[in-house]
């Protein structure tokens, strides 16, 4: 009898949130009951690690996402299921899952939705990494603080890495579509699927589903809006730094990509797709690590992706949802395009007469030079609109252009806070807003994170930022009481407004969109 009083004391002790503030919750979605938990300290009910498609492993390795078969009794979903496998390519990247495995469809739900309330709003996060990294389990991405705003927030796991995007002619030819590769992309449209049958359950509207993501989350979003799959399947798109126009991360042709894949089966030592499928997963990913091949792209397939994203939108084939996009004003280091050199003069116009040979001297003009400072901020915004402010903003540009619904631009100015002590990188020199610092202010997740030392400031953007994005999603449109206007940008707009978040919310006429129109042209993409 002590033992088993000692054996309550210890459990009491160890989970005490279990026993005081969670309690289990059932549902019934299409294919079976769920039990996640209810927990009375947010007021949310909670379903982690829901599966949505069958595992992808064995004869599913390499091939779209295939339809759950229904279940007995009740699936247990209070733990984030596997992450995607992956190695570790971002230091800020934090799982909450246990384990890694090719089977890790699943995804999240958070509900504030009371038993006999529905036609919630959602929302539906995907997280990024470049296609080679990342999963939903993110503290960052938690769906909390925005089920608390009254929405039902998801987060969804997708394949990544040769797993998410291997293409190889003989995966076409058994394709029913005649395609291969872009399974990432296509798990994604499963999961967006998955919530149009199953998330009134939850309390949601499935004909109120606005679509989100950051970097390569945010090319998803991009993604999903310009395919035909996924197109009717979402009511409104949110875009933090990253479209997938090309240079950053656009779909290649299915020759150049299968062509990669033989190569790497080749190189290998693999004969057939027979053989690889019959490898473990361990075996193949060492490969796809010593190959050197860092990610594999997506690709023109011509069922998830028709054509290239600016025809698509050109054509207004896209989604007609209203968006909200942006980027953060510093995405990258300034040192990316120098390269390592100091910011002289001499080494900067160097820089850009090499990369810019013909045009470098409308470069210099858009991107000025009159004293280290200045070119500090010149190399920094070049690295970083070449990075990924530039695509971010011609998907801004498409979307104003050829469709009727609001799209609304912000730039993320605000600095971070000093690095808490519990971090022993050194606090690094500002002159922006990096890549990624948006994601814990969006999704109001400031106290998980505790690498910085969040300050009263930083609560307040975030909880301003909160309430645009929750009237966006509720509405299509971030505008709401007590809050500065945000102006939607026009097609017939010169300088189309931009939202500056900072301490100080303000919007402005656009600044520096020659540089974007310059790199349009460089880039070959105002065809």
């Amino acid at each position: 009898m002590k033992n088993v009083l000692l054996l309550l004391l210890v459990f009491s002790i160890a989970f005490p949130s279990n026993s005081q503030t969670r309690k289990p919750a059932q549902i019934e979605i299409k294919k079976g009951k769920i039990e996640g938990y209810y927990d009375a300290e947010k007021d949310l009910s909670i379903y982690l690690g829901v599966p949505f498609a069958q595992p992808p492993v064995g004869e599913l390795r390499w091939k779209a996402p295939q339809e759950l078969e229904t279940w007995e009794g009740v699936k247990e979903t209070a733990n984030f299921g596997p992450s995607p496998v992956q190695a570790r390519v971002f230091d800020d990247m934090i799982f909450r899952s246990n384990s890694q495995s090719e089977d890790c469809l699943y995804l999240n739900v958070w509900t504030p939705a009371k038993r006999g309330t529905a036609k919630l709003p959602v929302l539906v996060y995907f997280y990024g990494g470049g296609f080679v990294a990342g999963d939903a389990s993110e503290p960052r991405y938690d769906g909390a603080a925005m089920a608390q705003k009254g929405i039902v927030a998801v987060t969804v796991n997708y394949r990544l890495n040769i797993f998410g995007f291997f293409a190889h002619p003989e995966l076409s030819e058994e394709a029913e579509y005649s395609a291969s590769g872009n399974y990432g992309l296509l798990d994604q449209h499963a999961a967006l699927k998955w919530v149009q049958e199953n998330i009134a359950a939850f309390g949601g509207d499935p004909d109120k589903v606005t679509i989100a993501g950051e970097s390569a989350g945010s090319i998803s979003v991009s993604a999903q809006m310009a395919s035909p799959l996924s197109k009717d399947l979402i009511d409104g798109a949110i875009g933090e730094s990253g479209a997938a126009i090309k240079p950053t991360m656009a779909p290649v042709s299915l020759a150049e990509a299968e062509k990669k894949g033989a190569e790497f089966a080749k190189k290998n030592g693999y004969t057939s797709i027979e053989e690889m499928r019959d490898t473990s997963t361990s075996e193949i990913f060492e490969d796809y690590q010593k190959s050197g091949a860092f990610r594999f792209s997506s690709v023109i397939d011509g069922y998830f992706f028709p054509e290239t994203l600016p025809e698509i939108f050109r054509n207004g084939n896209q989604a007609q949802v209203p968006l909200l996009l942006g980027w953060n004003s510093a995405e990258i280091s300034g040192t990316a395009f120098m390269q390592g050199q100091p910011y002289s003069e001499e080494n900067y116009i160097l820089k850009v007469k090499e990369t810019f040979p013909e045009d470098f001297e409308e470069v210099l003009e858009l991107y000025p030079h009159g004293s280290s400072e200045e070119i500090e901020e010149s190399a920094t915004a070049l690295a970083s609109d070449r990075f990924i402010s530039y695509s971010t903003w011609k998907w801004f540009d498409l979307h104003r252009k050829n469709s009727d619904a609001p799209v609304y631009r912000y730039l993320y100015s605000k600095l971070r806070p000093q690095l808490s002590g519990k971090t022993n990188e050194p606090q690094q020199n500002q002159i922006g807003a990096p890549h990624a610092a948006e994601i814990e202010y969006f999704m109001g997740n400031l106290d998980r994170i505790d690498t910085f030392e969040w300050t009263e400031d930083d609560y307040l953007v975030s909880d301003t930022i909160m309430q645009y994005l929750g009237n966006f999603i509720k509405t299509g449109n971030p505008n709401g009481e007590n809050l500065p206007e945000w102006p939607a940008a026009k097609a017939s707009d010169v300088t189309p407004p931009v939202m500056i978040i900072d301490t100080k919310f303000e919007a402005r006429d656009a600044q520096n969109d020659g540089r974007y129109f310059f790199l349009d042209k460089a880039y070959g993409n105002n065809q």
